[in-house]
């Protein structure tokens, strides 16, 4: 993809260092390529290794669903990196189940581990060396569903809403340090990994997916979409902007 030859994205975080979880493909890929062109310093991860992975970013296996994996991962950060000034926390998911009462016990505390305390383990790790530093940007990957009664996928959706909530209270607290913190809300978006999840919903006969109507905008969001407002929040040009919740859904899901 080609590097952006004009407005304020140009090479706007050079020196910068980032870490950007579930980088391989979709919406994380097109996260760390729009970083890249802006002249960040970037090291990815997913559990495992593919060939999609943006060329220019150092990749390394973890699994920041567990303990260790969000503690080998900052050790790696900081071995690679030297320290983390960008930290996008976009790894998430879920499979979506016939009702709320059919989701198995453990797929709640997966849902919970990878779209909830991922975030807070390794937010604990390297948000530190930002406050020594006085300066940083963390962005926390949410969903537009967040508000909506999705029994199929409570789990997820119900993951999420923690990790906004938390986002805004880490967003208060770190803000007398410099270091802004704030959420991004996507929409239905066309990845592989999104498709599949409308797929299995229309197979359950509810909520997204059963039908094939696109959001006011008129059409699905494409993974630029979302990169440009994650640089966005990460630029000098939102240095105004922490605790806030940036939804990017073309309007498919209203909020009063």
């Amino acid at each position: 993809m080609a590097t952006i030859e004009n407005g304020p994205g140009k090479r706007e975080l050079a020196g910068k260092r980032a870490l950007v979880t579930g980088g391989s493909r979709g919406i994380g890929a097109a996260v760390v390529r729009r970083l890249l062109d802006a002249g960040a310093e970037v090291l990815t991860t997913a559990r495992s290794a593919t060939s999609t992975v943006p060329e220019g970013a150092t990749f390394v296996e973890a699994d920041v669903r567990t303990r260790a994996g969000a503690e080998a991962l900052a050790e790696v950060a900081h071995d690679v990196l030297g320290g983390v000034d960008i930290l996008v926390h976009n790894a998430g998911g879920g499979q979506p189940h016939k009702g709320a009462l059919a989701i198995p016990d453990e797929e709640w505390q997966d849902a919970l581990d990878l779209n909830f305390l991922a975030s807070v383990r390794l937010d604990a790790l390297l948000a530190p060396g930002m406050r020594e530093r006085r300066s940083g940007g963390i962005v926390h990957v949410s969903s537009a569903a967040v508000p909506t009664v999705a029994p199929p996928f409570l789990h997820y959706v119900a993951a999420k809403a923690a990790l906004e909530h938390y986002s805004r209270g880490l967003a208060s607290e770190l803000a007398p340090f410099g270091i802004r913190v704030n959420t991004v809300s996507p929409g239905r978006t066309a990845t592989p990994g999104g498709e599949a999840t409308r797929e299995q919903w229309a197979r359950l006969g509810q909520g997204p997916g059963q039908d094939n109507t696109s959001p006011p905008l008129g059409r699905d969001g494409r993974p630029d979409d979302i990169a440009h407002a994650v640089l966005f929040l990460m630029s000098d040009r939102a240095s105004w902007l922490t605790g806030s919740n940036l939804v990017v859904d073309g309007g498919e899901f209203p909020r009063g």
